[in-house]
C-alpha cells in the first residue's frame, strides 16, 4: 500500500485554522517565529483579530499572510505525523503547497521554508495587474485552441479534466472566458497573473533568493508542479521550484502519476478539501483522507 501526502495552496485558508494546530508540539513557537519574521502577529491574523494598519496587512486573504499562514499550519501537521512515526511514499503540493511538500521530504527546515514563503508571497503580491479565472465543464480541445489563439493568456492551473484556471491580462482572460463554451467561469480574487510569464520579474528575484539556500536531497520522491515526474535530487527540485512562478500547475498530471506510482491512499494535509475532491473525481481506486487539525491525528 503506497501513501501520498498532498498539500493544498492558496484558497484553502480558513479563519480560525490556527486553533486546530496551536497546541500541537511547537505550535506556538512556530507562529511566534513566523510573526517575528513577518513583523506582524500571524496568530491574530489567522484568528481574524488583527487590527488594520498594525504593522502591515491584517487580512488573512492577503497573499502576504495567506502563504506563510498555510505553511505554518501544514508544516505543524507534518511534524505531528512524523512524531507518530508516519511517512509517505510520495509527496506533492499545489502551488505554495509544493514548498510544504519539500519541507515534508526533508529538503529544508521550517525556518528556511518560512523565509522562502515570506519572500515568495511578497514578490507575488507586488506583481499586480493581471487576472485569473477558473473555468469548469469545457471541451479541452476548444480551450487549448482559444488559449493558443489569444495573446496574453495561459492555463495556470490544470487541475483536472473538467477544471482549469486561466491567467494573464484581464482583457485576454475575459476574452477566452467569454468565448469558451463551459458550465462556469469564475473570476478569482487575486492581485496578479500567477503561474504565467507575467510573473517573470518576481520569478527572477525569487530565483536569486533560492541560489543562496542549501537544499538537501529529498527523503522520498517529490512530484513538482512544473514536472510531475518523481525526483529526489536537491538540484533538480530547486530548479523545478525556481520555474514554478512562471509555469502552470500540472495537477491533472500529478494525479495521473499518483495512480501510475501505485498510490492507494492520498492524504490531504492542511485545511480544506480541494485536493481530496479533485483526487476523488480524477483518480478512481485511490482512497482519500484528510488531516486538517489536531483532532484528525487523535490528539
Amino acid at each position: 500500500m503506497a501513501i501520498a501526502w498532498v498539500f493544498p495552496g492558496q484558497g484553502s485558508q480558513q479563519k480560525g485554522m490556527e486553533a486546530d494546530v496551536l497546541d500541537l508540539p511547537g505550535g506556538r513557537e512556530r507562529f511566534a517565529l513566523a510573526s517575528e519574521l513577518l513583523g506582524r502577529d500571524l496568530l491574530a491574523i489567522c484568528a481574524g483579530e488583527a487590527e488594520a494598519g498594525s504593522g502591515g496587512p491584517s487580512d488573512l486573504n492577503d497573499t502576504r499572510n495567506t502563504q506563510p499562514a498555510l505553511f505554518v499550519v501544514e508544516s505543524l501537521l507534518v511534524d505531528a505525523l512524523r512524531n507518530q512515526g508516519r511517512s509517505p511514499q510520495l509527496v506533492a503540493g499545489h502551488s505554495l503547497g509544493e514548498l510544504v511538500a519539500l519541507y515534508a521530504a526533508g529538503v529544508f527546515d521550517a525556518a528556511t521554508g518560512l523565509a522562502l514563503m515570506k519572500r515568495r508571497s511578497e514578490l507575488m503580491a507586488a506583481a499586480g495587474g493581471g487576472a485569473m479565472t477558473a473555468v469548469m465543464g469545457f471541451d479541452r480541445a476548444d480551450l487549448e485552441a482559444l488559449v493558443a489563439a489569444t495573446e496574453g493568456v495561459v492555463i495556470a492551473n490544470d487541475n483536472s479534466d473538467a477544471q482549469v484556471v486561466l491567467s494573464g491580462t484581464p482583457e485576454a482572460v475575459a476574452a477566452v472566458s467569454a468565448s469558451l463554451h463551459c458550465k462556469r467561469a469564475v473570476p478569482l480574487p487575486v492581485s496578479g497573473a500567477f503561474h504565467s510569464p507575467f510573473m517573470a520579474e518576481a520569478a527572477a528575484a525569487f530565483a536569486t533568493e533560492l541560489e543562496a539556500i542549501p537544499f538537501a536531497d529529498a527523503a522520498m520522491p517529490v512530484l513538482s508542479n512544473t514536472d510531475p515526474t518523481p525526483a529526489t535530487s536537491a538540484a533538480v527540485l530547486k530548479e523545478r521550484l525556481r520555474a514554478q512562478m512562471t509555469r502552470g500547475v500540472r495537477w491533472r498530471e500529478i494525479m495521473a502519476r499518483l495512480v501510475a506510482s501505485g498510490v492507494t491512499t492520498a492524504v490531504e494535509v492542511g485545511p480544506g478539501n480541494v485536493l481530496s475532491g479533485l483526487i476523488k473525481r480524477g483518480c478512481p481506486g485511490v482512497t482519500t483522507a484528510r488531516i486538517a487539525a489536531a483532532a484528525d491525528l487523535g490528539w
